[in-house]
């Protein structure tokens, strides 16, 4: 199987002759070298920007990561519109295409399921209805980012001057001509954020689905509860008092059929940032005090976990204004993303902040009763409303589908073809934050230019969808911790299930939860704070609820343990920041190896067990024992688990099934141990486990060799970086232009460095930390960073994926700020006039 085969888009051509294959051959060998460096952007001299108020500098590194200067803010994001359009113009269209539901007019009728689950949710029917809600400021600053995207365009008329991908979808009959960029194309991506970054939506129909084949009871083994006795919460103090989140009150303890097509749908929605195999991703991110660094003043670090994408998701920049006035406040430095203006994650002359995503329920699946055009609701027949979506699609007809809705949202299984009524629900309707407007945009320009722990928090309350923990520090001396979104509050149930919609019982209640009643907490008494997608904090000590579906702890443990090592020998730098980002040790293995050593095993996968006694847990790309373990974990989950249930509910690692298989382990005969397809025998735990052993060591024998010594982990666990688009077409003239790789690298799915894999598919790498980041706030110019492919989306092009070989060893590269260091760096210098 092909390493990326499960990837839902760009979703694979129509099937492809040999004979066009091999004119794509021909005609590419003779095209490339010329339509190549055609697209390559300008970075030295000067170029005249119509719509500037005054002249901008680009300066960039050899690295090509921009940092631009300006003296107004709206040529401030004038000018990150034309660099992102510079290097990344290719990928911001294939972004808006999907986002709007338009994959089709790129890549005819093979990506129609993903247009019409698009256009079913409506991202950018909501970014249309968000834009007159946002700040006039936000909107002027989002139109003057969308001038200086349009004034690349005017200045490259020509598809092949832009991208060698439009070269290939010339070629293909598809791509046409690129419109205009508008405040709406970078308010969709902001959807597509809040999709990548939901909560338990899966989990919901995972849980129903298993319920067909498995009891309640059963199901209910499967998702265990938050292991508060052994892995902290992000907050251990403080609760709701006098209705605000107070960090020094005293806790108070509290006394069918539908859905399977609804599970197709959610697969059919594109994840432009996190992999499809979503458990077990997640992020890190903590700060620690200045009490406890050797410089005095804090140490930030983030590493967000999303799919291994190329280019990456990410784009290193600099956005400063040469003189800070109230009317240009802007000196940030951080990660963007190309067709968003502004600084995601990063930090300015005075904060830094990061984000990992705090998961929380923020979306139900309603089950519904549909009788034409009504549907049921407290006993009445309501009238569903209705949109026709028509799609155009590159060498075919147009297509037009019918969009339903109910009170909850729209009917996500309407768009699958083969939707056939059963049972008492024949429909199932989304709940989702993200398809109400919100003002996430407004947030992102607060936060770039706070200037304090106030002005942060400020700007976090504005931060509506997708709900993250914003970690914070400064050069002040000051740490925090802030909990924004807007969460739901639900008459009843606790969006675990799949729930009626027909009773009214468990409606959202109009408003969410307040944000001065959302956790916060500035400056612990340990001196550090640790986000990990862990638990947020012990229901016994808050409520309302936040979700039920975190992740378990792992690695949020895993960190503090680690700081804690570290700060027993004394104050921490930054290096010692970066060997915690690097830290791979599985913490799974200290209960599942003893497990492994007791059993009675015969034969040759004894000598590979033995390499699991000396071994350190550490799973490093060279390692031996790593390869062997992780084997033995993915044969013991698909023999556990997978004769029991449906395929979509099967595992696919993470620390979820660390706490399924450690319960499990005290349970020797629980029936989950049997297989139910050998129905003469009843096997137990020692049966699994010697079979997981078995297999294990003959997969690794035929994959790598007898010798067992001479297996590393990195042989299976390999990076293929696969361009977001043309690079899964199936077409190998085509992917060999634009993929990268593969690489080895260490780590695993729930390790802090966190290479995330799917034990139903093989060992190669789903999901990664897309970028990491170390903020040193005595200072900045000490901070170091790293992306995961490089500045350029032009293939073949010095800095398409210089910084992958830098990722994959787990080292950064300085993340310069001051004019003094940027200057100094510089390589390129780009002036830009009116």
């Amino acid at each position: 199987m092909r390493p990326y085969a499960w990837m839902p888009w760009p979703l694979r051509w129509a099937a492809r002759s040999l004979t066009v294959a091999l004119a794509l051959v021909l005609v590419l060998a003779g095209v490339l070298v010329y339509t190549v460096r055609k697209s390559f952007p300008q970075v030295d001299g000067s170029l005249r920007l119509p719509g500037l108020t005054g002249s901008v500098e680009i300066y960039r590194d050899k690295s090509g990561i921009p940092h631009i200067y300006a003296d107004s803010a709206k040529d401030l994001f004038m000018a990150q519109g034309f660099v992102h359009a510079q290097d990344r113009f290719y990928e911001m269209d294939f972004r808006r295409h999907t986002t709007a539901g338009r994959l089709s007019e790129l890549f005819g009728a093979a990506t129609l399921a993903n247009d019409k689950a698009l256009r079913t949710m409506g991202w950018r029917r909501v970014a249309e209805q968000e834009l007159p809600e946002l700040a006039q400021e936000t909107k002027d600053y989002l139109d003057a980012y969308a001038a200086g995207v349009n004034a690349w365009l005017s200045a490259n008329p020509n598809a092949s001057d832009r991208s060698l991908e439009y070269s290939v979808l010339k070629l293909q009959g598809g791509g046409g001509t690129p419109e205009k960029w508008t405040a709406v194309d970078s308010l969709s991506w902001l959807k597509a954020m809040a999709w990548d970054l939901r909560s338990n939506m899966e989990d919901e129909i995972d849980r129903a689905l298993a319920l067909t084949k498995l009891p309640r009871e059963r199901v209910d083994q499967l998702y265990p509860g938050y292991p508060y006795d052994r892995h902290l919460p992000i907050v251990n103090e403080g609760g709701i008092a006098q209705s605000r989140f107070d960090q020094r009150a005293e806790p108070r303890v509290r006394a069918g059929r539908a859905l399977t097509d609804a599970a197709g749908t959610l697969r059919n929605v594109p994840s432009t940032m996190s992999t499809a195999d979503r458990e077990g991703v997640g992020s890190n991110s903590w700060v620690v005090s200045g009490a406890n660094t050797l410089s005095g003043k804090p140490l930030l670090a983030n590493d967000p976990h999303l799919s291994a994408q190329m280019p990456s998701v990410w784009y290193q920049a600099g956005l400063h204004c040469r003189a800070i006035t109230e009317a240009c406040p802007y000196d940030v430095t951080g990660f963007t993303f190309a067709g968003l203006p502004g600084v995601v994650i990063g930090h300015t002359d005075k904060i830094a902040w990061g984000f990992t995503n705090l998961g929380p329920d923020v979306a139900d699946l309603f089950l519904e009763q549909v009788t034409g055009d009504t549907y049921l609701y407290q006993g009445e027949q309501v009238k569903l409303e209705t949109r026709r979506e028509v799609i155009k699609v590159a060498g075919g007809s147009p297509v037009t589908i019918t969009v339903k809705s109910t009170r909850h949202g729209p009917l996500i299984n309407e768009v699958m073809p083969n939707a056939r009524p059963s049972g008492e629900a024949n429909a199932v309707a989304l709940q989702w934050t993200a398809l109400t407007p919100g003002r996430t945009a407004d947030a992102i320009f607060a936060l770039n230019k706070a200037t304090d722990w106030n002005e942060f928090k400020a700007a976090a309350s504005l931060f509506d969808v997708p709900s993250q923990n914003l970690i914070y520090a400064d050069t002040t001396g000051k740490i925090g911790y802030q909990a924004p979104g807007r969460v739901p509050v639900r008459e009843k149930g606790d969006g675990t299930w799949p729930v009626p919609g027909w009773t009214g019982e468990y409606e959202w209640r109009p408003a969410p939860i307040p944000y001065d009643q959302l956790p916060t907490v500035e400056d612990p008494e340990d001196g550090y704070i640790v986000t990990a997608n862990n638990a947020v904090i012990d229901p016994a000590r808050y409520q309302p609820l936040l979700t039920e579906d975190w992740a378990y702890g792992y690695r949020s443990e895993r960190i503090r343990t680690l700081l804690r090592e570290a700060l027993q020998k004394g104050p921490i730098d930054t290096e010692t920041m970066l060997r915690i980002q690097r830290d791979s040790a599985d913490g799974f293995a200290e209960t599942l190896v003893p497990a492994l050593m007791k059993v009675d095993l015969a034969g040759p996968a004894v000598q590979a067990r033995e390499l699991l006694k000396s071994w350190d847990r550490a799973q490093e790309s060279g390692s031996a024992a790593a390869a062997y373990f992780n084997a033995v974990w993915r044969h013991l989950l698909t023999l556990t688990f997978d004769d029991d249930l449906p395929e979509a509910a099967r595992p696919t690692g993470g620390d979820r099934w660390y706490e399924v298989v450690r319960r499990l382990l005290e349970a020797p005969d629980d029936p989950f141990w049997d297989d139910v397809g050998t129905k003469e025998l009843e096997e137990s735990r020692d049966d699994v486990l010697r079979q997981a052993l078995a297999s294990a060591y003959q997969e690794l024998a035929d994959r790598l060799g007898t010798d067992v010594k001479a297996w590393r982990w990195g042989d299976l666990h390999q990076l293929e970086l696969v361009n977001g688009s043309l690079g899964a077409s199936g077409v190998a003239p085509v992917e060999a232009l634009f993929n990268r790789g593969p690489l080895a690298v260490s780590g695993s799915k729930d390790a802090v460095n966190a290479t995330g894999w799917n034990v139903q598919e093989g060992y190669a790498v789903t999901a990664v930390p897309s970028m990491r980041m170390v903020v040193d706030l005595s200072d900045l110019d000490k901070s170091r960073w790293i992306n995961l492919t490089g500045a350029s989306g032009h293939a073949f092009h010095d800095n398409y994926w210089d910084q992958a070989k830098v990722w994959a060893r787990g080292d950064l590269l300085p993340m310069y700020s001051s004019p003094e260091a940027v200057k100094k760096a510089a390589v390129h210098t780009l002036r830009l006039t009116p």
